[in-house]
């Protein structure tokens, strides 16, 4: 198998005791080996720090950090992008986890087709563990005005290599801040290009601001006017389509 360098696999995580094993064990099974397991913990008040420790002491490429306050995931993930030592950095979230040919075939998708900025296809279940039979299609190339009327990212699909956009960090608001990030990438220049095979799985967990609709929707219209400080009149109609986009991934 080719190396394309080493991957920094971002993990934040908060009282993820239930999950995070899950998610780890997803990344020590990929087939892609060169990585290194970047979890920042938020002041976990559960068993989190214990489980991870349990992996950490097995395999010195995780690597756990702790919060001197809780802050946030943005700020939890940018404590660990800061340490990252690869080219690329993937996200992965402590209650999602990958399909184990996740790292090889979108690393060979990048190197093929020379892509700074990758996502995949995702599929979703539920708290139980029971797939929804929805998988979430992506584009084959997203652009800065695409993606803000269609927020179809999935951040745990996400690969970027840093050694072609440059440095970066997540904006310090308390959430969307991926969305933000990706709009940040897409400014510059570079459209986000989508690999058509379902790599990933997303946990719906009713108490997450996603699964809030009405929040989340609040959130994308703070992204446009206070971050992108776009006018009322493009945001209103980004947003349309925005909410037509959003129903239809559910459907």
């Amino acid at each position: 198998m080719e190396d394309y360098g080493l991957v920094s696999v971002i993990m934040p995580s908060y009282n993820s005791s239930r999950f995070i094993g899950e998610s780890i064990e997803s990344v020590l099974s990929q087939t892609y080996q060169n990585w290194e397991l970047l979890i920042t913990d938020d002041c976990s008040t559960d068993n989190t720090i214990k489980v991870v420790n349990r992996y950490a002491l097995n395999d010195n490429r995780i690597k756990l950090f702790k919060s001197d306050k809780n802050s946030g995931a943005a700020i939890a993930r940018n404590n660990s992008i800061e340490k990252a030592n690869g080219r690329f950095i993937a996200f992965l979230d402590s209650d999602d986890r990958w399909y184990p040919n996740k790292l090889e075939l979108q690393l060979e998708f990048m190197d093929k087709n020379k892509i700074a900025f990758s996502c995949s296809d995702y599929d979703q279940i539920y708290e139980n563990g029971e797939f929804n039979s929805k998988i979430i299609k992506v584009p084959k190339a997203i652009s800065y005005n695409k993606y803000l009327k269609n927020t179809i990212i999935g951040c745990l699909t996400v690969i970027i290599d840093k050694s072609i956009v440059g440095d970066f960090r997540m904006p310090n608001i308390k959430s969307s801040h991926d969305m933000a990030l990706w709009l940040l990438i897409l400014k510059k220049g570079f459209n986000c290009f989508g690999l058509n095979e379902n790599l990933a799985t997303y946990r719906l967990v009713s108490n997450s601001n996603t699964a809030k609709k009405g929040k989340a929707a609040k959130d994308v219209w703070k992204v446009y006017r206070e971050i992108e400080k776009l006018n009322i009149f493009f945001s209103s109609y980004c947003f349309v389509f925005y909410a037509i986009n959003a129903v239809r991934k559910r459907i």
